[in-house]
């Protein structure tokens, strides 16, 4: 079997109902750990250096992060302020951002790259609201995914070494695990949902 995340052959042969759970807590981990790591790129109205994480600029033949090769600082709740370790990289500091589609407008005054935040129209922050849900959506889906293995290993350890019980067991706390794991979910977009549509 294959686990749904890392894509690594496992060997559930050897395997307890307790490794299984183990696992799926595991993924469930790496699963709330995305999602919170794509909903801080949603802008919610201040100002954050996480929402350019996704930025990459090239410099010096290679395309890097935006972070290892300048500062970027919150100067107030509406600004971004981006110093670059060198200068000579400014221009590829306001391609990058503008090819990360934030739909940002970087001003570079040969020194810094400034980036003004617009405010939100209430149009804006439903949609940002939208997209925050539909990345949630996505992590119920790989839940899914992850109760699917899960369950498949419970039913194939029933055939080597579980009684019918056990297996019923591990099921049921296959499912509680993941209905736990739904809430989280639910629970981390709606903190989401109400740091966008705070005005």
């Amino acid at each position: 079997m294959v686990h749904w995340l890392t894509g690594k052959k496992l060997d559930f042969m050897n395997s307890s109902t307790q490794e299984v759970l183990s696992m799926l807590t595991e993924g469930q981990e790496q699963i709330f750990s995305s999602l919170k790591q794509n909903l801080s790129k949603i802008r919610a109205g201040k100002a954050n250096p996480s929402m350019l994480s996704s930025v990459m600029v090239e410099a010096y033949g290679s395309m890097m992060p935006l972070n290892q090769v300048a500062n970027v600082n919150a100067t107030d709740a509406r600004t971004l302020t981006i110093q670059p370790f060198d200068k000579s990289v400014l221009g590829e500091i306001e391609r990058g951002i503008l090819g990360a589609n934030l739909g940002l407008t970087p001003m570079n005054d040969g020194e810094f790259v400034r980036l003004s935040l617009p405010v939100l129209t209430e149009e804006r922050r439903k949609e940002l609201s939208k997209q925050a849900k539909a990345m949630c959506e996505q992590a119920k889906v790989n839940l899914r995914s992850a109760r699917k293995d899960a369950m498949d290993a419970v039913k194939a350890l029933g055939a080597d070494t579980l009684s019918e019980d056990e297996v019923k067991d591990g099921e049921g706390a296959v499912q509680s695990s993941i209905d736990a794991a739904n809430k989280t979910i639910d629970s981390i977009y709606q903190t989401k949902e109400s740091e966008i549509m705070a005005v």
